[in-house]
């Protein structure tokens, strides 16, 4: 589990084209086909995917992912001024690694930041940064919380969702993206990251550990889906959405002091609320 922001990068080349595996990658899929999940372990993950993510910050506190300094770089639309102060929700905000850089570069804005795991927000909170009148952080179940009853109904100016989406079950990837059109204004901009089909990460995965169509378990119970831009693109577009741009992201993530040297491959993608007059 990485969001590559614990390793350094060679190159990045951004691209819409499919990808194209080799009888080898082709091979391993197959594999993972043999053994599947079965049904009533998949429900069993489900309903204790709160537990997995506790246990998860509960073993590596703020320890496990850097911060991420490179989101205003990949993301032009986090660049603020000194005059509009942005209002912006951060879904599965994890112990504070997206936000604390921005408020510390100056950012002039209004976080909510929510997350699954209670733990992950009273570690977030713990941080000397957690100031209140700037952070409203809250435990929030994306699936079955309803955000309007915690961020007035289309205030926000932007959402991101940065390696989030990925946990969730993809038969209810439709439900978190109505409940985040709710809050957002209308041309407010979701921004998102996350694994793109056939990554480094998907190719891995042994037989046993397949849960769906490009949908893993991992040995610590969290999940992980792997996007194709096809695939988010009618996500949104089927729910109020624009696209403004969509694309994979592909790196040589390179960590010398382990001797990996093994290709990456990501989905970021900029969507816009619909205004009403869109057709």
């Amino acid at each position: 589990m990485d969001d590559c922001s614990n390793n350094n990068s060679r190159y990045q080349e951004e691209t819409t084209n499919p990808v194209q595996l080799s009888e080898h990658d082709q091979a391993i899929l197959a594999k993972q086909n043999s053994r599947m999940v079965s049904s009533f372990k998949a429900q069993e993950i489900e309903k204790n995917s709160k537990k997995h993510w506790d246990i998860f910050y509960k073993n590596n506190g703020n320890r496990f992912f850097k911060d991420r300094h490179w989101t205003t770089r990949e993301f032009s639309e986090l660049l603020g001024d000194d005059i509009h102060q942005k209002h912006i929700l951060e879904i599965g905000c994890g112990v504070g690694n997206f936000i604390y850089p921005l408020l510390a570069d100056g950012l002039n804005a209004i976080f909510y930041a929510c997350d699954f795991s209670p733990r992950a927000i009273e570690c977030l909170k713990s941080n000397p940064s957690y100031d209140p009148s700037f952070i409203n952080a809250f435990n929030c179940d994306i699936v079955t919380d309803e955000l309007i009853t915690k961020i007035p109904e289309n205030s926000l100016d932007l959402v991101t969702a940065i390696f989030v989406l990925s946990a969730i079950h993809p038969d209810n990837h439709r439900t978190v993206v109505s409940n985040i059109h709710k809050v957002l204004k209308y041309g407010g901009l979701l921004l998102f990251r996350d694994y793109g089909i056939y990554d480094m990460a998907q190719l891995r995965f042994k037989p046993g550990h397949k849960i769906a169509d490009n949908f893993y378990m991992r040995q610590d119970g969290t999940r992980s889906y792997f996007f194709s831009i096809e695939y988010f693109q009618n996500l949104m577009e089927t729910n109020g959405f624009v696209e403004c741009s969509n694309k994979y992201v592909c790196k040589r993530t390179v960590n010398i002091k382990e001797d990996v040297d093994v290709p990456r491959r990501f989905i970021q993608a900029t969507f816009s609320k619909r205004l009403s007059t869109d057709v």
